[in-house]
């Protein structure tokens, strides 16, 4: 090998080792009321990766069941739950910044206190901020499929992904996914179908049938005009 090749050498074993995360950045336009969010609601919901470990009874000021959204989009589901469900908290994390402010807008808006927001990378988050066995819930909707084979490996559903979150449920807590790509949904029942410590809560040991606690999305609603399907894969910690 050249010197000159040795550089590039490098830089492809770089990205080949490259970590997982759980976002792929996309750019947009803010409106005037995702602006309102960002600049009105983060002081009041937003979290910093920065400041580590969290003490999230105190954050909302009781011990409550507690939610964690991985990816949560525009925020509509993610508001939905929270709104349906003041008795619970929810925590919500999305890189996409008109995402996050329409979420705090939407949040004070509705005057919703049982919500906290972090704009960062998830996995990032779930190892650094969040205890072990501190989750009654974590939501993965809809998560980018990289349907080619070649990018496969760029999936959030990984080994990996399964024995972190299983940390951080409790006992008895679930990982809810959905997907409306039926290869994808396949995909994740052959990794949680081995991953150490779940059972999964379908009947049939597959998918489990649409749950009411799940919102219906503008993205799904399009979906089914169009006769796509969902799949939703529930799995519980056991140990």
């Amino acid at each position: 090998m050249t010197e000159s090749q040795q550089p590039q050498a490098a830089a492809e074993d770089k990205r080949q080792h490259r970590a997982i995360k759980s976002f792929v950045m996309r750019a947009g336009r803010m409106t005037e009321g995702q602006q309102r969010g960002l600049d009105q609601g983060w002081p009041r919901f937003g979290l910093e990766l920065g400041d580590g470990a969290q003490d999230f009874d105190a954050l909302f000021g009781r011990s409550a069941p507690r939610t964690f959204e991985i990816g949560f989009g525009m925020g509509h589901s993610l508001l939905e739950m929270a709104a349906a469900a003041p008795e619970q908290d929810f925590i919500g994390v999305e890189v996409h910044r008109p995402g996050v402010g329409a979420l705090l807008n939407g949040l004070m808006t509705q005057n919703l206190g049982n919500v906290r927001v972090y704009s960062c990378d998830a996995l990032e988050v779930l190892r650094n901020c969040v205890a072990d066995a501190s989750l009654d819930r974590l939501l993965l909707f809809f998560p980018d499929p990289w349907h080619k084979s070649r990018h496969h490996k760029r999936r959030i559903v990984q080994p990996a992904f399964a024995e972190l979150v299983r940390q951080k449920l409790k006992v008895g807590g679930v990982l809810h996914m959905a997907t409306d790509w039926e290869a994808y949904a396949e995909y994740m029942l052959e990794v949680m179908n081995v991953a150490p410590g779940y059972r999964n809560l379908a009947a049939d040991g597959r998918c489990v049938a649409r749950p009411a606690e799940r919102p219906v999305t503008k993205f799904e609603r399009r979906g089914e005009r169009l006769g796509h399907g969902v799949w939703d894969l529930k799995f519980q910690r056991e140990s």
